[in-house]
């Protein structure tokens, strides 16, 4: 039987019971809708997280108190909300005689509600030193940042994010009024909302507002002319020398850098792609079995067609191609129709979220999700159309044309 005959046949099968096909097709445009969403969306999430990392800047060290114990997924104990109280201005005096390390910026936090007049919030609040802003190279849309002195005097002065503005002054400028306002900063480290943050002096935040003589976090910025891995080997024998430690296993700190965030994103994200692709890959699977199921009822229904084709002499190879090309042809039209439906939910998606995050959303449509979706619609045909053809072959043609 040609070629262009078994594809007429395998055609009008389709065509003339339009609404199983259509049953059938749905399962395989669902799955393969999802297949593009979610690889989609795990493909954006990832280049957010990396790039909101990456505008950290490249030359960064953080110490945080306590020593991570276990896998690289462990996080040290003051991440997990246990106060650890290592980190102290010893520590930074230290550092500042060290020639590798070009600034240092220490970081105390909390949260406190600020009011003016009649509009108040909650939000966090960050004590720091005038370099912060240098060492994160901030942008002051109006006003300007604190300086030593102010750190100095305890003046309670704060620099604020630009929604926290909106929200205590609305239109007016709250500048004169010992405020000032950070540009559009988005998420920073540890994922404060930098527009949602008050910054002040540190000196105010620790004996003012927490009542505390050490540190949350340490900023280090790397002097350029040094390697960052030396700077961590130099920043990590002044902590050991500076706390007295002898046996690396003790230590009471943990050194981290741009590039470790980026190592330990990479295998997050990559862990989660591969669970967005498994349980997209469900609904392929359930869309596959439905194929089975509804191609076997055809089967069953086309009976006596089976039979008279037999008897005018096709053979069970025939009749597999057929029903085999059918499954084919609607999965890959199914697999069709997933992909324009699930291109342009991606780019709906891209405009909803783009506007309504604050730091925007990033555009993926990454070329192996359609490679994908394609190969698995036409894999998904053959696999769970191959049963349901084989068992159209087998029919024997006299009990065929007696079937009612």
């Amino acid at each position: 039987m040609r070629i262009r005959d078994v594809i007429q046949t395998s055609w009008r099968g389709i065509t003339q019971a339009r609404a199983r096909s259509l049953l059938t097709m749905l399962g395989i445009v669902i799955g393969i809708t999802s297949v593009i969403l979610l690889l989609s969306i795990g493909t954006s999430a990832t280049k957010l997280l990396l790039n909101q990392v990456q505008g950290i800047g490249s030359n960064l060290i953080f110490i945080v108190p306590g020593a991570t114990k276990g896998s690289r997924f462990s996080s040290p104990p003051s991440v997990q909300g246990v106060v650890v109280k290592t980190l102290t201005a010893q520590d930074t005096d230290a550092l500042s005689r060290e020639g590798s390390v070009l600034r240092t910026a220490p970081e105390v936090r909390g949260q406190a509600k600020v009011v003016f007049e009649n509009n108040d919030t909650t939000v966090t609040f960050e004590g720091t030193t005038a370099d912060f802003f240098l060492v994160r190279d901030l942008e002051i849309a109006r006003g300007a940042a604190f300086k030593e002195s102010d750190v100095l005097s305890f003046n309670r002065v704060a620099v604020i994010g630009g929604t926290i503005a909106k929200t205590l002054f609305g239109e007016r400028d709250p500048v004169g009024k010992t405020i000032h306002q950070l540009g559009k900063e988005g998420i920073g480290p540890f994922g404060v909302d930098q527009d949602n943050l008050v910054i002040i002096p540190i000196t105010v935040a620790q004996k003012q507002l927490l009542g505390i003589d050490y540190y949350n976090v340490l900023l280090i910025q790397a002097h350029p002319d040094y390697n960052i891995s030396y700077v961590v080997s130099r920043v990590t024998s002044v902590f050991r020398q500076t706390h007295r430690i002898t046996d690396p296993s003790k230590d009471d700190f943990t050194v981290r850098t741009q590039e470790d965030a980026l190592s330990l994103l990479g295998d997050i994200t990559s862990i989660m792609t591969v669970f967005l692709t498994a349980v997209a890959s469900i609904s392929l699977l359930v869309g596959g079995i439905g194929i089975m199921n509804i191609m076997l009822v055809a089967v069953a229904e086309r009976t006596r067609e089976i039979g008279l084709r037999k008897a005018l002499g096709a053979n069970s190879r025939d009749i597999t191609e057929q029903f085999l090309l059918e499954a084919v042809m609607l999965t890959s039209m199914g697999g069709v129709v997933g992909i324009l439906l699930g291109s342009s939910l991606v780019v709906l998606l891209y405009f909803i979220l783009s506007r309504v995050l604050p730091t925007g959303w990033f555009f993926a449509l990454p070329p192996t999700a359609i490679f994908l979706a394609v190969a698995v619609a036409a894999l998904t045909g053959i696999l769970f159309g191959i049963y349901p053809a084989r068992q159209a072959a087998k029919k024997d043609p006299i009990e065929a044309l007696r079937y009612e």
